[in-house]
């Protein structure tokens, strides 16, 4: 994960002009800062009385998308998340389409991390049911893991052997 999670917000009289102005902002830094940035880069535009901007660019956001138009506070809002979260926050936060949702997944839905959803369906056999051991190699918990993943959670993979579990219901 990248330390800073910035915007690159670009002045639209310059840009319409045939000229690339606009600057990086600390996309942490709050609504009124990222504003109080955004008016600066205007003022030093090279078109006079450049009023219109666009994000052209952001870096950190982990996978995370902003429009070009996106508003400042989502903006902030987002940065925020991934600062907290990191790479999982942003895939939950494509996955559900919403920071909200997200956060009570996170918060309220998070079976652990795994090395795969069979090993978490392996895991959660064993605490709730007493195998008898003539049985145990005939258990499938490749297929426990598909079924799993059609009716019963979600599962967001970050990497060979890195699964986070999360209950769907």
């Amino acid at each position: 994960m990248t330390d800073e999670i910035r915007i690159y917000v670009a002045c639209l009289a310059a840009y319409n002009n045939g000229i690339l102005h606009g600057a990086w902002i600390d996309a942490q830094q709050g609504v009124e800062a990222i504003n109080a940035d955004i008016q600066k880069m205007l003022r030093a535009s090279p078109i006079e009385g450049a009023e219109e901007y666009a994000v052209h660019d952001y870096e950190g956001f982990e996978g995370l998308s902003l429009s070009e138009y996106e508003g400042i506070q989502q903006i902030v809002d987002k940065a925020e998340f991934i600062a907290e979260h990191g790479t999982l926050g942003a895939e939950l936060a494509n996955y559900f389409g919403d920071l909200e949702s997200a956060q009570t997944a996170l918060e309220d839905h998070y079976a652990g991390e795994f090395h795969s959803v069979s090993e978490f369906a392996e895991q959660i056999t064993e605490e709730t049911t007493e195998i008898p051991e003539s049985l145990r190699f005939y258990i499938d918990y490749e297929r426990m893991a598909r079924d799993l993943e059609i009716n019963d959670i979600i599962a967001i993979k970050l990497g060979f052997d890195c699964v986070h579990i999360f209950w769907s219901h």
